[in-house]
This record gives structure tokens, sequence and C-alpha cells, in this order.
């Protein structure tokens, strides 16, 4: 199996939303070559420590499409842009069940940890240009992951990583089912 690999680094976009977003979309993110990591994540677009960047899998994406082209809010075979999930990271190779609390994505140039899962929100509807885009994502467990910042340093977009097992006793996928079911998303 070839190791995880950053499809695409996603940074917010000072102008309006690519084509295929939702007009008034909260999530703006562009594709960019590369960007250093300090230790709360992109300069200018900086989450909580334990927030630093968010992950989201390249192989949910055709589903994505395929929901939204079912929504009538896009075309059939229209390209859901990277970044389209609210991801800084699109990952191939890397799905909610193969990580846990705790492991390390280990690129040539920094260490980001995995931290917890992603949850649907009300501006993934915005986003998805649909309402139930949020329902979607806490019935399939598609909710992607967000990383610490281990060692700051450089990422690159097409670059693969290592993954180093942590302490294996929390499941991402697991986590955000029980996460979903506490919030009553379902």
């Amino acid at each position: 199996m070839p190791p995880p690999r950053l499809v695409s680094l996603n940074l917010p976009s000072r102008a309006g939303p690519p084509v295929g977003r939702a007009a008034g979309s909260p999530v703006h993110l562009q594709p960019v070559d590369e960007v250093v990591i300090g230790p709360s994540g992109v300069h200018g677009d900086e989450g909580f420590l334990s927030r630093a960047l968010y992950v989201y899998a390249f192989e949910h994406y055709a589903f994505w499409q395929t929901v939204r082209a079912q929504a009538r809010v896009a075309a059939w075979g229209q390209v859901l842009p990277f970044g389209g999930m609210g991801e800084h990271l699109t990952m191939s190779g890397l799905l909610e069940a193969q990580v846990w609390v705790g492991d390390v994505l280990q690129f040539s140039g920094c260490a980001l940890a995995v931290s917890e899962p992603g949850l649907p929100s009300a501006e993934l509807n915005v986003a998805m240009g649909f309402e139930q885009a949020s329902i979607l994502m806490a019935q399939s467990g598609w909710g992607g992951f967000y990383l610490a910042v281990r060692e700051p340093g450089v990422l690159r977009s097409g670059e693969s990583c290592e993954l180093l097992p942590g302490p294996r006793e929390v499941n991402i996928r697991d986590l955000f089912r029980v996460r979903v079911r506490a919030a009553h998303l379902t």
C-alpha cells in the first residue's frame, strides 16, 4: 500500500468562492504549492493548538460530487475543488478508520499529530449548497480530522508522509460516532 500523500494544500483566499463553490460559502480555500507551518497552523489562518489544520480524505470527494449533483446544486461531473470541504490538507491513502488520536504524520519538513475528528456543521451545508450535507456527513462518518503541530516547518503539496502510530487508544472514526451521537446530529 502506498504511503499517505498530500494531494492538495489549501489556504484561505481573499477572492470570492472558486468555481463550483456556493456563493456566500464561509469556506474559501485555494490550492497552493508550499506553506510554512507554525505552532498554531498557517499564518493568517491559525487554529487552536489542537486543531491547527483540518484534513479531509480525497477518497470521499466522489461521494460529495455525486450528492451535490443529486441535490441539483452542481452539474453531473462537476468537480468539487480541493479545499471544498474546508480542509487545509486533502490527503489520499488516509481514511478516518486508519488514524488514531496521537498518531503522527511525519512529512519531510514538519510533523503533525492527529488530535480529534472534524464534525458536521451548518457551514458545511452552506459550502455544499444544500441543507442535508451535515446530516450526510454524520451518517457516513466521513468527518475528516484535525492535526496539532508537533514540529513546525514547511509543508509541500504532493509530498508523501509516514504515519507513525501513537498509543492507538482512540480511533478517529469511533470518536466521531460518539461525538455525533452526543450532539444529536443524526
